[in-house]
């Protein structure tokens, strides 16, 4: 399965699109009407012509070829299942091919269970010059996808964000209970700091390029303290350094403070921190104590899970191994494929763990 490297999971989505110059704030933001819906055509679901008022709707914007679109579409089906009064669209947009789009909505079923549209992008024209990728991404400056729109039902939008984040804005909304224009404050509040956070990234970059860990901790140390809400997003930077610089007690510290406490509710943070551990593939093996530390926090992301996440069941399988608890470490791996049976790489760990059973016996 991907994993992702920790400083591109520091900044989610990847550049698809210019970047807007740092001083200069985007034509569309929270508290603004609507653009203009306007797409090619549907794939699926019933034509909507217009965001009519009176009715909320969630446009979300995906591609084909994007991974992490892929992860947010069962939670977005499960949106509108929850929600049927909603108007839930994905609007494929910044696709490589178009012609993939109808094939791949048809693959996915009713894993994908709401209405499907494609980008309307003039004849002869690139991708990212349809008229959702320039009136509603490019306009509001997202630059990556998946990016979902909250429209309420006086045609304004409510938030922009995440698909994955959007379960408690969009109930607040149909609630009647929103708070548009402190939104829009958090929003431009956010842009700023991601400004500060892009500029901070290269400079980690060009310290971890250098192979210079204490420079990146030093760098993440100053950002947090002028910051605290860049903790969250830097967290496991800081920590994957001192781990690198084989400060085992300090790393152990700090790490526990991400599981316990900043990440105590975030099951992608907690699975990524766990695999950096345990990973097959690592060079070195991880430290006993640290591996432990792998162990709680893919046992408290399996439980946020609720034990369905098959990614989350091979960490904690690929933990147990790791912690030579090798039966464990068979009958998780066991319960993922019964998630995912098809899957090549989870199939390769179970066999992986039986062997050293045998082996043992």
């Amino acid at each position: 399965m991907q994993r992702i490297l920790v400083l591109a999971a520091v900044l989610i989505c990847a550049p698809l699109v210019a970047a807007r110059a740092d001083d200069d704030e985007p034509k569309l933001n929270v508290g603004d009407r609507a653009p203009k819906f306007e797409v090619r055509e549907f794939v699926k679901g019933d034509a909507v012509k217009e965001l009519a008022k009176g009715k909320t709707h969630v446009i979300e914007f995906w591609a084909t070829w994007c991974g992490p679109c892929r992860v947010s579409i069962p939670h977005i089906s499960e949106l509108q299942k929850k929600h049927p009064d909603v108007n839930f669209i994905g609007v494929s947009v910044f696709e490589r091919d178009f012609d993939k789009v109808k094939p791949f909505v048809k693959d996915m079923g009713d894993k994908m269970a709401y209405r499907v549209a494609v980008d309307a992008v003039p004849e002869g024209k690139e991708a990212d010059e349809g008229a959702m990728a320039r009136g509603w991404m490019e306009a509001a400056g997202q630059s990556g996808i998946p990016t979902a729109f909250i429209v309420n039902p006086e045609g304004v939008i409510a938030w922009i964000g995440h698909p994955m984040e959007m379960e408690k804005p969009l109930e607040a909304v149909i609630a009647g209970k929103w708070d548009v224009k402190a939104e829009a404050v958090r929003a431009k509040e956010a842009r700023v700091r991601e400004r500060k956070l892009r500029a901070l990234i290269a400079k980690i970059q060009k310290a971890q390029d250098d192979g210079d860990s204490k420079a990146m901790i030093a760098a993440i140390d100053a950002a947090i303290k002028d910051d605290p809400k860049f903790e969250p997003m830097l967290g496991r930077v800081k920590f994957e350094a001192l781990a690198t610089l084989g400060d085992v007690e300090a790393a152990l510290t700090y790490g526990r403070k991400l599981v316990d406490d900043l990440y105590k509710e975030d099951a992608g943070q907690l699975n990524e921190l766990a695999w950096s551990l345990i990973d097959p593939d690592r060079e070195k093996k991880a430290d006993a104590k640290l591996v432990k530390l792998a162990l709680n926090a893919a046992k408290k992301g399996v439980d946020l899970t609720k034990g369905k996440d098959a990614n989350l069941l091979d960490t904690l399988a690929c933990a147990y191994f790791a912690d030579g608890n090798v039966a464990k470490a068979i009958e998780t791996q066991e319960q993922a494929l019964k998630l995912r049976p098809d899957d090549e790489e989870l199939k390769a760990h179970l066999e992986k763990f039986k062997k050293a059973l045998k082996n043992e016996k």
